[in-house]
């Protein structure tokens, strides 16, 4: 059970005993309190009555005095809502001294495929592919947490080809050569150099072992 709950269980009744009908009291975050009920402004139009009057109404039906330390009619009608101390700490001792803090396992599990950054392992790897994993195995936690079967997925493709242009590109600029440019630690401009070659040179593209496919040098 969280605080805008609670606050809503308690103000909904209020609502539709004012309408004459079921009302969503409408919480949400504020900058002038902790929450904010907006329902007396939809309800003016309907009812026909000031906002500010339906909403000081409401809050002569209902009971917030160990949920709220103030609660006061602001603006056209909008209802103020400043949490107490006391009944934040409840909760959260409440979420503490239970395993799964509160929150409870979905009903209906799914199954869920995540799939992670999925880097070329033949290319430099960079920050985008670290904020992919790491986004990635937070949804997996949250959604393993609330119950649901998930499948991990991190495709790194065919490393056959790629990891063949490379070493037929080390080979055509020679062991010495190769070493001088791949010690300055730009492997991306190594690598888009033998794929401008595999791209554009068909004796590159072939090889020493008759060339560089998925089939004869990729993963199993």
């Amino acid at each position: 059970m969280n605080l805008e709950k609670l606050l809503a269980d308690r103000l909904a009744p209020a609502f539709s005993a004012v309408a004459g009908a079921p009302v969503d009291p409408v919480l949400r975050r504020s900058q002038h309190a902790d929450y904010q009920c907006d329902a007396a402004l939809s309800l003016a139009r309907r009812l026909g009555r000031p906002p500010r009057d339906i909403a000081a109404e409401v809050l002569g039906q209902v009971e917030l005095a160990d949920l709220c330390s103030a609660v006061a009619v602001s603006g056209p009608g909008f209802i103020n809502l400043t949490v107490v101390d006391s009944a934040l700490g409840t909760l959260l001792s409440t979420a503490a001294a239970d395993t799964r803090l509160g929150v409870a396992p979905n009903a209906a599990t799914e199954t869920v495929v995540v799939d992670y950054s999925s880097p070329n392992v033949a290319k430099e790897m960079h920050v985008g592919h670290l904020r992919g994993t790491v986004i990635g195995d937070a949804a997996v936690r949250l959604l393993e947490w609330r119950g649901h079967h998930v499948i991990k997925a991190n495709h790194l493709g065919d490393w056959g080809t790629p990891f063949g242009m490379l070493i037929e590109h080390l080979l055509d600029l020679g062991e010495s050569e190769a070493a001088d440019e791949l010690s300055v630690g730009d492997l991306d401009s190594f690598y888009k150099a033998a794929r401008a070659k595999f791209d554009a040179d068909g004796a590159f593209r072939s090889g020493p072992g008759g060339g560089w496919s998925p089939c004869s040098a990729g993963t199993s």
